[in-house]
């Protein structure tokens, strides 16, 4: 295993002698290598299981190159020999069983296929493994929705976490004492990391390949992979669908009302009237209900129906703005990449499907 020191040295500045302490840990993980278990999950996802496993071998191949020492020592782990991946339509054979793994420096957790509580009861079993391994020092790190089975450890109580935006209000739901960073790409807390949906995986392994490496080696991988090394939000890839599983009916009458009308002007007053509410009484039900206040919604879904314009259509910035219902130039271009994290030329230009005339 890899492990962190501390040295003190002497040393002397303009004259006078102070302590200065030094940390080596990479040093040292150099010297004795460091240990990476891949969890292989029941119901796992092939294309998130293994990126990690083909990372850090490579990270090894380059280190070579460079003239250095391969660091990293690579396994899957599992709950059993040979692991199922994608319905079936892969195997997967670990090198370890789970419960044979006393120590690891890293244990990373991809995410599973299909609905999370299937998932979680699936891989029960791992739970208190992987709470043991933490407690004896080992860094955990969750891959996209494996923030599910990490959170059932109870590690992330009074933490942050990332996860994939379309998941964030069911992982609200199941696990309140957790915080999740909305639309970040990575998470770090107390040697537990995470890291956002889908492809945002792949940051949160440069990220740890750099931590724990150098950052040499991380940039020829992002090369070698084609990997996108600076992405740091997965805003820009989000599609809004509003809240609608809180059973509140006139609440969802007001979303009816707001999906269909977002190009008019709308007034709290007209959305409490809906519902025969008093205004302060329906911001509260609206917060509950949703998560977000009217007026975030209302913006939630103009957006929305921009990025679609802005997809498809010939359409000028201007034009689309009074559009969804924006009069102010300012107003909408704020309020666009506060929620996507590009302005609307920077969005036409990454997802446009049609050559824009602007």
């Amino acid at each position: 295993m890899g492990y962190e020191i501390t040295a003190v040295v002497k040393m002397t500045v303009f004259g006078g002698d102070y302590d200065k302490t030094i940390f080596l840990s990479c040093s040292l993980i150099a010297i004795v290598g460091m240990q990476i278990s891949v969890f292989v999950p029941e119901y796992g996802v092939i294309e998130a299981v293994t990126p990690p496993f083909r990372t850090f071998h490579t990270a090894n191949e380059f280190l070579t190159t460079f003239g250095k020492k391969p660091i990293f020592k690579v396994e899957y782990v599992g709950l059993k020999e040979y692991v199922p991946a994608n319905n079936g339509e892969y195997m997967i054979k670990t090198n370890r069983l789970l419960k044979d793994v006393t120590e690891t420096d890293l244990l990373i957790i991809p995410p599973t296929f299909g609905e999370t509580a299937k998932g979680i009861q699936a891989n029960a079993e791992a739970i208190p493994y992987f709470k043991k391994l933490y407690q004896k020092g080992s860094s955990l790190a969750s891959l996209c929705i494996g923030a599910f089975l990490l959170a059932e450890t109870g590690l992330l109580n009074g933490k942050k976490c990332s996860t994939h935006w379309a998941y964030i209000s069911e992982f609200k739901e199941r696990f309140p004492e957790v915080e999740v960073e909305d639309g970040a790409i990575i998470t770090e807390h107390d040697n537990i990391y995470s890291s956002g949906g889908a492809n945002s995986l792949w940051n949160l392994i440069l990220y740890l390949v750099e931590k724990f490496a150098d950052r040499e080696t991380t940039v020829m991988i992002s090369k070698y992979f084609a990997l996108d090394i600076g992405r740091d939000s997965q805003s820009q890839f989000t599609i809004f669908k509003g809240q609608r599983n809180h059973g509140d009916d006139d609440i969802q009458k007001v979303q009816d009302y707001i999906e269909k009308h977002y190009c008019d002007k709308i007034t709290i007053d007209t959305l409490a009237n809906l519902i025969n509410s008093g205004r302060r009484t329906f911001e509260r039900r609206f917060k509950e209900a949703t998560n977000n206040t009217a007026i975030e919604y209302i913006q939630r879904v103009r957006i929305e129906a921009a990025k679609t314009f802005f997809e498809a259509s010939r359409k000028n910035v201007t034009e689309i703005m009074f559009d969804v219902g924006y009069t102010d130039t300012k107003a909408f271009r704020d309020i666009f990449k506060k929620i996507t994290g590009l302005t609307p030329i920077e969005y036409r230009n990454k997802f446009a499907k049609v050559v824009n005339e602007v």
